[in-house]
């Protein structure tokens, strides 16, 4: 799996689910676990489409999805995980072109 490095964040690619050639309004979204414990976050209200990672405490996930997207963010121990938040990802959006300006800004 390939991995790209925006701006001190790493994200792998999305080659195993990636989104429908339907969806043609994608986002580029930034969640990061502020909590001592593992979380896994998923999507699963776009049609033919699942994504499922897990986020580390203090881990910056950095994914695509699409513009309805709602990421569930569930925590809990081995055997058992909790719904704890539910956020659209129209909320963790980031701006790509900004952040590739900053990026350069802060190189030079």
């Amino acid at each position: 799996m390939k991995k790209v490095c925006i701006n001190n964040f790493t994200a792998m690619t999305q080659i195993l689910d990636p989104i429908p050639e339907s969806e043609k309004d994608n986002l580029v979204c930034c969640y990061i676990n502020g909590t001592s414990t593992i979380q896994i976050a998923r999507i699963t209200n776009i049609p033919n489409w699942y994504f499922e990672r897990v986020v580390f405490p203090g881990q910056r996930l950095l994914f695509e999805a699409v513009t309805g997207a709602l990421l569930e963010i569930h925590t809990g121990m081995m055997a058992s995980a909790i719904l704890s938040d539910s956020i659209p990802c129209e909320e963790l959006s980031i701006n790509m072109q900004e952040s590739a300006e900053a990026l350069l800004v802060s190189a030079s």
